[in-house]
């Protein structure tokens, strides 16, 4: 069921990819809108509109299981040790964050104080970890899937919090497309799981467009950080304030 799952949301991605909207599909297979969504909100598919989706999106079925089956082959994380190694160095942390944005060889050399040679070296060793293929006239494959993630407490989020924290948050977020808000409140364990929940969707939802957009032009995107957070916590202000247990 899992594996069927996630062949859906392959269909799902590459009818986006492509511009094929849920209408377009409900044309095709003469049926409503709103069966068209039911049949991906369930997964539930027989194989002849199976197969009438993928003509729609100008695929095969065969073509939607190699690539579910390279997703499947690509890492989520890397060790501790990679991004001990990664975060210990500034260029080879920024030409790794360059490589999961898509950024190109030659636009990393244009926009930073990298030379070629150096880019070179800096993504051989990005290829060494397993992080990145460096294939023939310096092009590179990513070998992360798309919800690939730092460690949870990691080198690189220990960085984040020692260093890039205070950066982060020196911001009236008050810029287009920029938007912050502090939500205080009091939940039971179920409410609290449930938060947690669409916050993990929307994460995932940041990297599907983070991976649709990567087909554009590198000046029509902008480097942008999302920081999805939720945990137990008081003011330090308010708990001095607490009475002390006998």
């Amino acid at each position: 069921m899992a594996g069927s799952a996630a062949l859906i949301d392959v269909l799902k991605r590459e009818l986006k990819t492509r511009g094929i909207t849920y209408a377009r599909v409900a044309r095709e297979l003469d049926v409503s809108e709103a069966s068209v969504k039911r049949m991906f909100s369930q997964r539930n598919f027989t194989l002849r509109r199976l197969d009438a989706i993928c003509r729609a999106a100008h695929t095969e079925f065969s073509e939607l299981a190699r690539t579910l089956n390279q997703e499947e082959t690509q890492i989520s994380q890397l060790t501790y040790e990679q991004e001990k190694e990664i975060v210990a160095n500034k260029k080879l942390f920024l030409v790794a964050v360059c490589a999961l944005n898509h950024v190109t060889f030659e636009q990393i050399v244009r926009a930073f104080d990298i030379s070629r040679v150096e880019c070179v070296q800096l993504l051989t060793r990005l290829d060494r970890l397993k992080f990145i293929e460096l294939q023939p006239n310096n092009r590179v494959r990513l070998l992360v899937s798309r919800t690939f993630s730092w460690l949870p407490d990691g080198p690189i989020q220990r960085f984040f919090n020692q260093q890039a924290h205070n950066e982060y948050f020196r911001s009236r977020f008050d810029r287009p497309e920029e938007f912050m808000l502090v939500v205080n409140g009091m939940l039971s364990k179920s409410s609290s799981a449930a938060v947690v929940s669409r916050l993990k969707r929307i994460a995932k939802e940041f990297s599907e467009l983070h991976n649709d957009d990567v087909r554009l032009p590198l000046a029509e995107r902008s480097a942008m950080s999302l920081l999805v957070a939720i945990r137990h916590w008081e003011l330090q202000a308010f708990a001095d304030l607490r009475r002390r247990k006998e």
